[in-house]
């Protein structure tokens, strides 16, 4: 008899089971359906990019894109919608860069395309010299002094093409954007050149930060792009006494008040367990910010309308995060972390979206190493789910902003799209509303949202 109770038990446990699966399958199917015919995000993005369009942190767009998100905000389900102040770097970027090769035999000079990266020192009148081409940090790094003195550095590494995952060949070659300049300086260089951190060969510039710590002079930092640079290269190996001018009107004007856009929907069951969905608003100032990262703000803006939409009543507190500043110092995601510290919260798992709008492929992940291999075995239990959609789920990064969340021992995720396209775009003008394509922005939208579900339902088991 206690055999056969024991049996009965079994079947009716597989069968909550089952049931159970088959309830979580019809949602997320539904989670997709609903994103992909009521979605609001492409709307959203187009607004976004049209209003405040060059947002970078401090200017009056960035200010503009925190008034539009805000209102957007307020227009939804959340509890709770306020603004977070942080101080941001308010760097300027002055008249049109002028890069120029000149020959000393007098023939014709050639104009090179180039962006002043941000953070950039200037010379507003102009310098020519003579340029030496290394091919990373560690070759400048053996040049002696006296040779770099008074010379331009010309880094001239490409994204390793190799590298399937692009964003890996970024993380190999943008050293020499985020710190070249500042080493460059500290030989003596007057000024340095980088090779646009891209996948593409074209004419079209791409900026980013650079970074000059306390102490260092901040000498006019201009990246080229990879035709010009490949241009460059090939000169400098003809002509032993060809030399470059450059002017630029860069101006760094100290810190300026600014502020995260953050909605909070309450937890019905865990308010202390927070989940948080977010990407950054501001975006540099050569283009409208429309793959970095205007459509990871309107990824996490769509998952509350998403739910909302289809009467979702979460367990859990599901927070939508837009941070400022991630792109020239981080001032919004620290602050963020900071404020939430002080405050005791937790935050079970945290998602950023900031690689573009482009098809979904999965999410990678991370966490302290004393909760991560419990975290990712919790979660792979119920993601089967996802991998009907062709998503994946990997050991790997997160993202900038909720990287300072880590101390919490929390879940932090990244969302992975296509990336083989996204360098065309990043950091450039042609990153526009118009290069975004609609279904594939609403299908990343789903992607998160049933995420947030899977772990809003479940939660996350040690």
């Amino acid at each position: 008899m206690r055999k056969f109770s024991l049996f009965i038990l079994s079947i009716t446990m597989t069968f909550n089971l089952l049931s159970q699966s088959d309830d979580d399958a019809f949602f997320i199917k539904s989670i997709y359906t609903s994103s992909l015919t009521e979605s609001n995000c492409y709307k959203w993005l187009g607004e976004l990019c049209a209003k405040a369009g060059p947002r970078l942190s401090g200017s009056k767009a960035a200010d503009k894109a925190i008034k539009i998100s805000e209102e957007i905000m307020n227009g939804m389900n959340f509890d709770k919608v306020w603004l977070q102040e942080c101080m941001v770097p308010y760097w300027t970027r002055g008249e049109k860069e002028k890069v120029i090769i000149e020959f000393p035999d007098k023939r014709n000079p050639i104009n090179l395309r180039g962006l002043s990266l941000g953070n950039s020192g200037s010379v507003p009148n102009g310098k020519r010299a003579k340029v030496i081409e290394v091919n990373g940090l560690e070759a400048l790094e053996k040049l002696d002094g006296q040779f770099v003195k008074d010379k331009i550095i010309f880094f001239n590494r490409p994204m390793d093409p190799s590298e399937i995952r692009t964003f890996n060949a970024y993380g190999k070659a943008v050293d020499q954007r985020a710190y070249g300049p500042a080493r460059a300086s500290e030989k003596g260089a007057i000024a340095c050149l980088v090779r646009s951190i891209t996948t593409s060969l074209d004419t079209v510039p791409h900026t980013g930060t650079t970074v000059f710590q306390d102490g260092v002079n901040p000498i006019p930092a201009i990246a080229i792009s990879t035709i010009d640079a490949d241009l460059l290269s090939t000169y400098l190996k003809e002509e032993n006494n060809l030399e470059v001018f450059v002017q630029n009107h860069c101006k760094s004007n100290g810190l300026k008040k600014s502020y995260n856009v953050i909605g909070e929907k309450k937890g019905t069951k865990y308010p202390n367990e927070i989940i948080l969905v977010g990407g950054h608003l501001d975006a540099w100032d050569v283009g409208q910010g429309a793959h970095d990262d205007g459509a990871g703000c309107v990824h996490a803006l769509e998952v509350m309308n998403t739910l909302k939409n289809l009467n979702y009543q979460p367990q859990r507190t599901l927070r939508v995060v837009l941070f400022m500043n991630e792109e020239n110092g981080l001032a919004g995601g620290l602050k963020y972390a900071e404020v939430s510290n002080k405050n005791k919260e937790f935050h079970i798992a945290a998602i950023e979206s900031d690689s573009g709008g482009f098809t979904p492929k999965g999410f990678s992940c991370t966490a302290d190493k004393s909760v991560f291999p419990f975290y990712l075995k919790s979660l792979s239990e119920k993601f089967k789910h996802l991998e009907s959609y062709d998503l994946y789920l990997k050991p790997g990064g997160s993202g900038a902003d909720i990287s300072p969340l880590k101390s919490q021992g929390g879940l932090l995720i990244g969302f992975r799209p296509d990336s083989q396209r996204y360098f065309d775009f990043h950091h450039t003008p042609n990153d526009t509303f118009d290069k975004v394509n609609k279904r594939e922005l609403e299908l990343g939208a789903a992607a998160i949202t049933s995420l947030v579900f899977l772990i809003d339902k479940y939660g996350l088991k040690k």
